[in-house]
């Protein structure tokens, strides 16, 4: 069973789209249906239990919280308290009703240090008991409506809970969650944004993107020098970077020219493309680089032990780069525009061909939890179940190291 399950992660975050959790998905790619609900349930928290226990939970969600669904057979089970209290919340379903058994189950894990949300909360008075135990109410604002939504957190407020607001899907559904007292918000507008209307990149981007295409060329590193000169910012990040322990350099890089050849042309054209995203994007969501950065490890690791290195590399251009029309707000074409990048990248930016769409195709799938994609698209790269969701767990744990 676990190694037909794929793990993904959706971003909560506060008020200022700072990441302070995660809901955690576990998804079966099989399609059996012989199996009733409450073995299916509970053998989707035997695989939640056993990736946690076998993976480790640290660089899953790093210093985050980590929310996650709970249906009654998970509840009554055992599994869930081989997880860290003090790093989950438990989502208590909307069809988990407070029963008298339930409630004492929740309380005697409450006492245990276990916390608990109410997913998809409709106030009722059959459900109000769940109030007095919950620290969170998520609310799904597009099922409700503004009103509805306004109307319910006005009843809730006298209870000690915290607000999220699930499925925000727009800058303006944003605000008006915030105006209505949520405290924290949860949905595609965080980490999927649709494309806006387009705006002119910033300076800082001009600058990264210009270095981009003269590492691409392979340019004189006089020239590379030059650029990084004309920006302090980029010059120190540089710096910064090449003197970091990670290196286990013996002396200290002085000049821009020193660490270009300590680097080389391949390496530091992977830094400016990490760069690129977490950068000079003030009004970028972190949850939004994050994914990106994720996207281009994972499509990047898909590829290993079918393409080469090199190849791989740009994999990782391709996964990261995917998002740059939702944090530049402007079209794909409008952005390959300021970028000097080889067809079979562009392909696969504008169309999902060629020879890396396939790849960004999966890692996408992997993202939005479609298993049908995922068992469809790894059937034609002749990738196993079990080997993308290594490499799903692999990227996440590679962001998480690398504190983005």
């Amino acid at each position: 069973m676990s190694e037909h399950v794929f793990i993904g992660r959706q971003p909560i975050v506060d008020k200022q789209q700072k990441i302070v959790g995660y809901e955690l998905l576990f998804r079966d790619s099989g399609h059996a249906t012989s199996a009733n609900i409450a073995d299916d349930l509970e053998a989707g928290t035997r695989v939640l239990v056993n990736t946690l226990s076998n993976m480790g939970a640290e660089w899953l969600f790093g210093d985050k919280l980590a929310f996650i669904n709970v249906a009654a057979p998970m509840l009554s089970s055992d599994f869930l308290e081989l997880l860290p209290p003090q790093k989950v919340i438990l989502e208590l379903i909307e069809t988990v009703l407070p029963t008298e058994e339930l409630l004492a189950r929740v309380r005697e894990m409450k006492a245990k240090g276990y916390r608990f949300a109410l997913d998809d909360f409709i106030p009722s008075q059959e459900n109000l008991p769940w109030l007095e135990l919950a620290e969170y109410v998520k609310l799904d604002v597009q099922h409700i409506g503004a009103s509805k939504t306004e109307q319910y957190i006005k009843i809730l407020s006298k209870f000690p809970v915290k607000f999220i607001a699930e499925k925000v899907e727009t800058h303006e559904e944003f605000n008006h969650c915030k105006n209505a007292g949520f405290d924290f918000y949860q949905g595609f507008y965080f980490a999927h944004p649709e494309t806006l209307s387009a705006k002119v990149i910033t300076p800082d981007h001009t600058a990264v993107m210009q270095l981009l295409n003269l590492a691409r060329q392979n340019a004189d590193v006089k020239d590379i020098e030059t650029a990084f000169k004309r920006d302090v910012a980029l010059s120190f990040k540089l710096l910064r970077y090449i003197n970091s322990v990670g290196f286990g350099l013996s002396c200290e890089i002085q000049s821009i020219r020193h660490a270009v050849a300590i680097l080389g042309y391949e390496q530091l054209y992977r830094w400016l493309t990490l760069l690129l995203v977490t950068a000079g994007a003030s009004s970028t969501s972190p949850a939004l680089m994050k994914t990106a950065v994720t996207r281009g490890r994972l499509t990047e690791l898909l590829g290993e032990g079918l393409l080469e290195k090199q190849e791989r590399d740009n994999l990782f251009i391709v996964g990261v780069f995917s998002l740059l029309d939702a944090m530049l707000e402007m079209p794909m074409e409008q952005v390959l525009d300021k970028l000097l990048l080889p067809e079979s990248i562009t392909d696969a930016l504008l169309d999902r061909q060629g020879v890396y769409g396939p790849f960004l195709q999966l890692a996408e799938a992997c993202e939005d939890e479609d298993s049908d994609k995922i068992v469809e698209v790894a059937s034609l790269l002749s990738i196993k179940p079990e080997q993308v969701n290594a490499a799903h767990l692999a990227a996440l744990a590679w962001v998480e190291h690398l504190g983005i």
